[in-house]
């Protein structure tokens, strides 16, 4: 049999200095559109699952965030010279029950999944790859309009958090504070 899937993934906002944001759309089912998201490996970091996933599923470079990045901050791009975008990272996680359609796919007793959240700005919207097998579309879109588009309430808060920190009046404030959401009732 198989390895159980690890209980932990990644949300990865990706977003435009002008709060244009990425949304996927999912093979199954149709009509669930998301951030970029997915399980960290056994042994994986968070941002080596971020990386793996934002390559996997968009066909875009990022890396880590630079060591001396201030978590929850966003940093500017600047001149855009060439190197790819760094994640941001929050240090916020979400709780959420394990579907029982998926629950198979986790050891015996698993019910919650640990989702931690992050963020990508780049230079302006990008085409991107998809992966077929788990996306049938891409659309770039602002802030307001992938609120009310995306499936999840994790990617819902997200993008919230996003607009409140950033899309208001100083787009240079920090991102939201850390903390562990629980999961909806």
């Amino acid at each position: 049999m198989a390895e159980f899937k690890r209980p932990e993934s990644v949300l990865v906002v990706v977003y435009t200095p002008r709060l244009d944001c990425l949304l996927l759309e999912r093979v199954s089912p149709p009509g669930f559109w998301q951030s970029v998201t997915g399980t960290l490996r056994w042994g994986e970091t968070r941002i080596a699952a971020a990386v793996r996933e934002m390559r996997e599923e968009t066909g875009l470079v990022c890396v880590a965030p630079e060591p001396d990045a201030v978590p929850e901050s966003p940093r500017r791009e600047g001149s855009h010279d060439g190197r790819p975008p760094a994640l941001k990272e929050t240090n916020v996680t979400n709780r959420f029950p394990i579907l029982p359609e998926w629950r198979r796919r986790y050891a015996p007793g698993v019910t919650e999944n640990l989702e931690h959240l992050l963020y990508l700005e780049l230079p302006g919207t990008r085409r991107v790859t998809l992966n077929d097998k788990e996306h049938v579309g891409y659309r770039w879109m602002g802030v307001e309009e992938a609120i009310r588009k995306v499936t999840s309430w994790t990617d819902r808060a997200a993008l919230e958090r996003l607009r409140a920190s950033i899309g208001r009046h100083d787009r240079s404030s920090r991102l939201p504070r850390s903390g562990v959401t629980p999961r909806a009732e």
